[in-house]
């Protein structure tokens, strides 16, 4: 079941330790010594390999006061956002879907409409993601989708343009740049997105500004990773893909690397929760992957995840995509079938999250 309604335009043209999980396929790196991890007692009815939703690639679910999970992801024609939501999260799978917004016919947010997330930020939905223009397809920025109502399904979406940058930096966004997030923590919200600067053979790196609105930075961007080892240099140079978590008075980020095939995997962020976010000496970077291909359970080029709770209202879960097969036929990005799935989130002694199949 599909809902469609039309968007009113209001243009703006706006190295922590490592946890060493197991990496198999073109990745390559063996697995690292690492404590036990603590299993949760919640016990979820998915397999971790399971698929969730099909052909949904950059999954992002968020749990509303209202107890409703909202659902949205990349569609494989790259021209739509699409909502869904549901009480849990099986239920998610044969939701009816809302197509809220669409591409625009040419110019700004055209073509390549990629990694929709979806947040509720002081009364108000938005909703982050990347786009190109059909003259120029690898020209993606981040925009923001603004809603007033309390029903983002149904209620009117409002476009505020482009993601702005602070008045006094001159370089966020203004190269290839895509997968916003926003969250909040000690009273201040961030802004942590991908961008690939200096040219066609640069690196994508993470950055992260505070933000003063939900459509504009506060403070210039600060560079949280680059893409350093080989498992982050597949292909192409990439780090992407950023989801948050916090556990235990430290804060995690999560993020994507290499080309969108089967080397594509999980790097992880952490620092202290009480630490300035923006200085480069608060964070540690794993040495290895933290999720990757895992041939002998079917799962190839995971990544692009987010993090959600469980309904037991306590359980962390990792919503990731993953493809079935290694081999695909012409460019990965083209090719549909990254499906949504879910992981619990246990935890290892010393405080860190541990991904497992």
């Amino acid at each position: 079941m599909k809902n469609t309604k039309r968007v009113t335009s209001r243009v703006i043209y706006m190295s922590i330790v490592s946890m060493g999980i197991l990496s198999t396929g073109c990745c390559g790196p063996k697995e690292e010594p690492r404590s036990e991890s603590k299993a949760t007692s919640y016990t979820y009815s998915l397999n971790p390999t399971e698929v969730l939703i099909e052909q949904r690639a950059d999954p992002f679910i968020y749990k509303h006061t209202d107890g409703y999970y909202y659902f949205t992801g990349s569609v494989p024609t790259y021209d739509r956002i699409e909502l869904r939501r549901a009480k849990t999260i099986e239920e998610l799978k044969n939701a009816a879907t809302f197509d809220v917004w669409f591409r625009h016919e040419s110019g700004p947010m055209s073509y390549h409409i990629w990694a929709p997330e979806i947040h509720y930020i002081d009364g108000k939905w938005y909703i982050y993601f990347a786009s190109s223009e059909r003259d120029d397809i690898w020209k993606l920025r981040p925009f923001v989708l603004e809603c007033t109502g309390q029903d983002p399904l149904n209620d009117e979406w409002i476009e505020l343009g482009m993601m702005q940058a602070a008045d006094d930096d001159p370089k966020s966004f203004t190269d290839f740049s895509l997968d916003g997030t926003t969250f909040e923590l000690n009273g201040k919200r961030y802004f942590i997105w991908a961008e690939k600067t200096g040219g066609q053979f640069a690196a994508s790196n993470l950055y992260i500004a505070e933000m003063e609105s939900p459509n504009k930075l506060k403070t210039v961007q600060f560079m949280l990773t680059t893409p350093d080892y080989d498992w982050e240099r597949v292909g192409f140079w990439v780090n992407e893909g950023p989801a948050v978590i916090r556990y235990a008075g430290k804060i995690y980020i999560t993020f994507s690397c290499s080309a969108t095939g089967a080397c594509y995997c999980m790097g992880l962020l952490e620092a202290d929760e009480n630490a300035d976010l923006l200085d480069r000496n608060s964070w540690k970077k794993s040495r290895y992957p933290v999720l990757a291909t895992d041939a002998e359970k079917g799962i190839y080029g995971p990544g692009h995840n987010s993090f959600t709770v469980a309904e037991d209202g306590i359980t962390p879960l990792s919503i990731y995509h993953a493809r079935d097969y290694e081999e695909i036929v012409g460019d990965p990005l083209y090719d549909p079938n990254r499906h949504a799935r879910v992981m619990v989130v246990n935890f290892d002694d010393a405080g860190r999250p541990v991904f497992k199949y």
